[in-house]
């Protein structure tokens, strides 16, 4: 087999591995001091995880953790559950205890998946 052809199915067999990956049934927090239930997906891509990564390279674990609630957060229909704007709101007037417990019982969920999908 050539080297083209190794390098093409190993890139389709990843590929089909992220997609499986990514079809997992949504993951659920409950909220009761927002009274809501927040959906979220265990795996994610590069391009949602590109601002999280950056920000805790810069050392800003505050907002890091916000852009991980804002870009994971979803409705139950799978829409996103805030905006980009909403940002100043969790930055300045949202409980940080209440933000820290949500993101951390996200990352827990993800990290209990990849072991279940032997990562």
């Amino acid at each position: 087999m050539s080297n083209k052809n190794t390098n093409t199915s190993v890139l389709d067999n990843a590929r089909g591995h992220f997609r499986s990956a990514l079809a997992q049934d949504m993951m659920k927090i409950e909220v009761p001091e927002w009274n809501a239930t927040i959906y979220f997906k265990a795996a994610t891509n590069f391009a949602v995880e590109q601002k999280i990564i950056e920000l805790h390279g810069k050392g800003n674990m505050v907002e890091a953790l916000v852009e991980t609630l804002l870009n994971k957060a979803l409705l139950e229909d799978g829409k996103k559950m805030f905006s980009p704007a909403d940002k100043v709101v969790f930055m300045r007037e949202v409980d940080p205890e209440v933000i820290i417990r949500v993101v951390a019982e996200m990352n827990e969920a993800k990290a209990a998946a990849k072991e279940a999908l032997g990562n």
